[in-house]
């Protein structure tokens, strides 16, 4: 059922959105000419690698830096960027993603090989189940780009203290999969978002 749920709210979600798409698409060709679009390589269900779609937030090449953003002015980020990523816009794209079945709209989110190399045996339960766009680790780490702009060595700090933190709470949803609890953390996502 929550399958179905992600066919049909991912097709809708697309058609209602393609205003958006559009201006996003022409604000970020305006902003720093390049690809509209950045895919990035991920680890979904199964330890199987797909390709992951966003609008592209930061400047062409900036992912050879570094994996991860610190703070809310990295200066990777572009200035359409910095709005697309605060209001959570770059993430439209992945209903691509949810429509074809590499990702749900709820799941743990999707992250690179070089971090999941580094997961535990337990902690790789979570990739039993699709990752998502949103889950309860996304909703409590909304601001996790500013605790990594005050940790003394950000990769070490995500790594050590914000992987573990993120995969106990994506253990909530996988061990209580529910269509209930699909639906709560849509709506509590939107209200964060709003919020």
């Amino acid at each position: 059922m929550i399958r179905f749920c992600d066919i049909v709210f991912s097709f809708i979600g697309l058609l209602l959105l393609l205003p958006v798409f559009i201006i996003v698409s022409l604000w970020i060709v305006i902003d720093n000419p390049g690809p509209v679009f950045y895919r990035q390589s991920r680890v979904g269900k199964d330890n199987r690698d797909f390709l992951l779609l966003k609008f592209r937030s930061m400047r062409i090449g900036a992912d050879k830096m570094s994996l991860i953003t610190v703070g809310d002015h990295d200066p990777r980020v572009t200035r359409a960027g910095f709005y697309i990523r605060k209001y959570k816009l770059d993430e439209l794209p992945q209903l691509c993603n949810v429509l074809v079945g590499d990702m749900s709209l709820v799941g743990p989110r999707p992250e690179v090989r070089r971090y999941v190399d580094v997961y535990t045996p337990e902690q790789r339960r979570v990739l039993s189940v699709r990752p998502g766009i949103t889950d309860y680790a996304s909703i409590e780490y909304i601001d996790e780009n500013t605790i990594l702009a005050q940790a003394a060595d950000p990769d070490k700090t995500y790594i050590e203290q914000i992987i573990p933190a993120k995969i106990a709470l994506n253990m909530r949803y996988i061990e209580h999969q529910t269509l209930g609890e699909y639906f709560k953390i849509i709506f509590l996502t939107f209200a964060n978002i709003i919020r």
